[in-house]
């Protein structure tokens, strides 16, 4: 795709619905190996970085002492990409300004982020850092924020008595009715102050240069985007002012030879999302004045003149969520052109850093796959590629790629376990790598070999031989269908649901790899019983026999054209002759089914589903993104609603349709967070609804699949019997892999 200026956007926001149609999905393969560009090396101001691979900003929090220093558990993190081949390490969000922004901090002043301070025991640990990537010859570049401000936790009200700050008296993004206070241009001035004295002191930590967390709506954004920056006196009111002087204290302080980069976003990307619903959905009234692109250009223009030397490039805010962090179901480099257009403003103006150099423009979103990275960088698109998640869930993507063992490398499959892990308290982790925020802990586990028996050849019985092979144990692995995937094989059946189809393509080579030890045999197409598995004297046996449809007790489910979402996927000819379908159960399975009867099927959908939300388990980001487009689609749904009867052509429903139920399309607030304590309390008014329905599908979730493990246990057929993934506990391939690998490592 080639675009040009404003109507990039909303090119884009058409492509991201339904690009699945017109283009292939890409894939593990290596085309253009050897990847002679990616393996360049550039200099970001005087940095010299041995190639074109940066690893993109995710979140260290609760990686870190009380003293905000990095713990070993983040330097092993990062030392393991270091190691993996990554030429540009850069940090998550650091925040400078704790005093000044109550959201970072906690009731007590405690802080789960990292700090960067002048005291000799926060300095240590970012000089062993700093070492630790060092030795594997890469860079590191710290990520410094200037804070949440509107976007950050309003409960600081009431456990600090202190309003979370902002631009202006914007509302909080948590909660809507909650005003965000007007920073002063003392307060503005101390924030300034306080990212230049960090950037002096990564300077003399060690840490090669400084990364500006300047975009998707965070407190450096909302200064500098006349969406959020609404001040109509004094200095800060120019929106570009605040970068700008902030750019010149770095420089100030730091030398122009320290690099400099900055994460901007070309657009909010509002206005192309949103259209009409700007001038009448509240909450996004006050934000449509956004930045344009070409306001944009020069407001990065002047912060070049200002010091900067390199940018990355997406678009997005957390009103539209999914936009700066692309989900399983967007397209793979979906922001190579954003950075192909601001690397060709740079060029046709002749615009040089502050040391006569060209500005390093960074490519983002969804570039794990080698040869669309190498293509990129090729092609003159962009300097170089930021991959995030794709090194969570491979560390060596890097170093396989300059092998060419391209095929070998674990996919990320989009699901934002990653993101999820963080919002729930935890630290940052991957679904398919169970290594990933583990590095710290010793792996290596010395245990007397064992004949192991494995059932299930899905994620978990997978990564289990895997693991158990590598321990050097004797394994069998036992697989009733011809091929490998378990249910994650009906999850991939949608053509936007491609990260999945290359994740089981990694299990399939997973197990042509291990068929090679003589201590591994795989049969597929055995479904093998516990008499057979008893016979055989195993001295372990791990069930992962996944899950099965939960059976639902409605008035005409047993009906013929009534069906389990599993026995859809299986059969897809199900809905040939059918011009509309209902779906029970608006979970994310159903969501999903929806979309793709919507966009590759064109049938009329409608989506049934008992409580007040859709997807309410997913992230934000995936979720946002499958509705928004659904709504587009003209997908009809129906939250709050009873299911009273199934019948031939019909579902007779009861719907909540009381004003105080939620809207389901509602993409620009969140679900649930940190205003929890001002939600509202749904009333009721009930209408009936006959819902028109030539195929009705039953989404309402799945069950483990455990009874072969009871058995097992009850009759004791092994010493040692254990169960692992979905058919412990039905959940996601996040859950599956860890406690596979955690279980198999350990026998």
């Amino acid at each position: 795709m080639q675009f040009s200026n404003e109507p990039i956007l909303e090119k884009l926001e058409s492509y991201f619905g339904d690009w699945f149609n017109t283009n292939e999905y890409p894939q593990m393969k290596k085309n253009l190996y050897p990847y002679t560009s990616l393996f360049s090396s550039i200099e970001i101001n005087n940095c010299l970085i041995k190639n074109r691979v940066v690893m993109g900003p995710m979140s260290n929090v609760n990686m870190v002492d009380s003293n905000g220093s990095p713990t070993t558990k983040m330097i092993k993190y990062f030392g393991e990409r270091a190691k993996g081949g990554v030429g540009l390490v850069t940090t998550g969000f650091v925040p400078v300004a704790i005093n000044i922004d109550p959201t970072i901090t906690g009731k007590k002043g405690d802080c789960c982020f990292p700090q960067i301070n002048k005291t000799n025991s926060n300095i240590c640990g970012w000089r062993n850092l700093a070492y630790e990537v060092h030795n594997y010859g890469a860079k590191l570049f710290v990520q410094l924020s200037a804070g949440f401000g509107r976007v950050g936790d309003p409960s600081c009200l009431f456990t600090k008595l202190k309003f979370p700050v902002a631009a202006s008296w914007n509302t909080n993004y948590y909660a809507s009715k909650l005003p965000c206070k007007r920073l002063s241009n003392i307060s503005i001035k101390r924030i300034i102050k306080k990212v230049a004295e960090a950037a002096e002191t990564a300077k003399y930590a060690g840490i090669d240069g400084v990364y500006i967390h300047g975009h998707e709506g965070h407190l450096v954004e909302q200064l500098s985007n006349c969406a959020f920056n609404h001040r109509k006196l004094g200095r800060y009111s120019n929106y570009m002012q605040f970068g700008i002087d902030m750019i010149e204290k770095i420089r100030e302080h730091c030398g122009k030879d320290y690099p400099i980069m900055y994460r901007i976003d070309l657009s909010l990307a509002l206005n192309s999302t949103y259209g009409d619903k700007l001038n009448k959905v509240k909450e996004l009234k006050k934000f449509k004045d956004e930045r344009s692109i070409e306001d944009t250009l020069a407001y990065m223009k002047k912060l070049v003149e200002a010091g900067v030397d390199a940018f990355d490039i997406d678009i997005g805010c957390y009103e539209n969520w999914w936009l700066p962090h692309p989900p399983s179901t967007m397209p793979s480099g979906c922001y190579v052109d954003i950075a192909a257009m601001v690397k060709k403003y740079f060029e046709e103006n002749n615009i040089l850093s502050n040391v006569g150099k060209p500005i390093v423009i960074i490519a983002t979103g969804k570039l794990g796959y080698p040869d669309l990275s190498e293509e990129v960088i090729k092609d003159n698109k962009a300097d170089m590629v930021m991959l995030s998640r794709p090194l969570l869930a491979d560390p060596e993507w890097v170093s396989k790629a300059y092998k060419g063992q391209t095929e070998d490398i674990t996919p990320c499959i989009g699901c934002h376990s990653c993101l999820k892990e963080i919002t729930h308290g935890g630290y940052i982790q991957c679904a398919v790598c169970p290594k990933t925020g583990h590095e710290d802990e010793n792996n290596k586990v010395q245990k007397q070999q064992k004949k192991i028996a494995v059932v299930g050849a899905g994620p978990a019985g997978v990564v289990a031989a895997e693991t158990l092979i590598k321990n050097g144990h004797t394994v069998d692995l036992y697989e009733k269908s011809s091929s490998v995937g378990g249910t994650l094989k009906l999850a991939g059946i949608a053509k936007n649901k491609y990260e999945i189809r290359n994740y089981i393509q990694y299990l399939q080579k997973i197990v042509e790899n291990i068929k090679q030890n003589t201590n591994f045999n795989a049969y597929f197409c055995k479904n093998i019983t516990n008499n057979e598995l008893k016979q055989l004297n195993y001295d372990a046996i791990i069930y992962a026999t996944g899950s099965k449809s939960e059976q639902l007790n409605i008035d005409g489910a047993v009906l013929p054209h009534v069906h389990t979402i599993k026995e859809v996927l299986n059969n897809l000819s199900i809905f040939e002759k059918a011009r509309s379908v209902a779906i029970i159960g608006g979970g994310e399975s159903g969501c999903e089914l929806a979309y793709m009867l919507a966009y590759e099927q064109k049938k009329k959908v409608t989506i049934i589903e008992n409580s007040p939300y859709l997807m309410k388990h997913a992230c934000n980001a995936n979720r946002g993104h499958i509705l928004h487009y659904l709504e587009k689609a003209g997908v009809k749904a129906y939250n709050c609603a009873i299911v009273q009867k199934i019948e031939e052509g019909y579902v007779d429903i009861l719907a909540n349709i009381h004003s105080s139920v939620p809207n389901l399309y509602n993409t620009w607030s969140p679900l649930r967070g940190a205003a929890k304590f001002l939600t509202k309390r749904i009333k009721e008014k009930y209408k009936a609804f006959a819902i028109d329905a030539d195929v009705v599908v039953l989404a309402t979730g799945v069950i483990s699949d455990d009874k072969m493990f009871k058995d097992a246990y009850k009759n004791q057929i092994a010493p040692e019997i254990y169960v692992v993934g979905d058919a412990n506990k039905s959940g996601k391939v996040f859950t599956a892999v860890k406690q596979a690998y955690n279980l198999a490592k350990n026998i």
